[in-house]
């Protein structure tokens, strides 16, 4: 797993590359971590983005149609821009006829398996931002017994630079892994902030769009009736 601590007290670590080389065959999958999580936040980034999401615009845009046409006008611009917020509220706007309880329940249940959806799609970065720093200090444990193995071996009581350069070998891993997981991690939380942002902003939303209903019974129900 580790080179031979000797010869890497005589190497000069002059890049970046000679410094990952010199922290073993671990580098490798914490490298391989690390390329994982960057496209994993590059895709998530662009997924949540408010446009992918539904945006506070489009949610006004959605009830300014409820207003003004009734249901199906307001499904019609939910199809028109096809996002998380839009299945939410068709899923009230398609019951508009229905008591506000039986409404009120299927945004819940529309909502709830949207937000799990965007929760479970993050999975992968909390496993790489827990599995990154395991492989990172496991590097360090085989290079601490390979660096004490050659001062056992090596008659190297009186030689510290034989200790010292096994135990900078050893570290490179941990520093690697934690280089990993804290970006990993700190996306992790931000992306889960954006989906509770979201989550808020659908039930403001929501509940406007309910009041929206309740103050015109009478015609929501007619249009309601005629989309269906």
């Amino acid at each position: 797993m580790s080179a031979d601590p000797q010869a890497l007290s005589s190497v000069r670590l002059d890049s970046f590359y000679d410094l990952a080389v010199s922290g073993g065959l671990l580098m490798w999958p914490i490298g391989l971590c690390s390329v994982l999580a960057l496209a994993w936040i590059v895709e998530r980034s662009i997924r949540l983005r408010d446009g992918e999401l539904g945006s506070l615009s489009q949610g006004r845009a959605i009830l300014d149609a409820l207003v003004a046409g009734g249901v199906p006008r307001a499904l019609e611009a939910c199809a028109q821009r096809p996002s998380t917020l839009a299945r939410i509220l068709r899923a009230g706007l398609e019951r508009a006829a229905r008591p506000a309880p039986e409404r009120e329940l299927a945004v819940e249940d529309a909502g709830s398996r949207e937000l799990a959806r965007l929760g479970a799609r993050l999975r992968p970065l909390a496993a790489i931002s827990a599995l990154a720093p395991l492989l990172g200090f496991l590097g360090t444990v085989f290079g601490m017994i390979q660096a004490f193995l050659n001062i056992a071996l090596k008659d190297g009581l009186g030689r510290p630079e034989l200790l010292a350069a096994g135990i900078s070998q050893a570290l490179v891993t941990t520093a690697a892994g934690l280089c990993v997981a804290i970006p990993a991690q700190a996306a992790c939380f931000w992306f889960r902030a954006r989906i509770d942002r979201f989550a808020q902003r659908s039930e403001d939303l929501y509940l406007e769009l309910d009041r929206a209903l309740a103050s015109a019974p009478a015609s929501v129900g007619t249009s309601a009736e005629a989309a269906s």
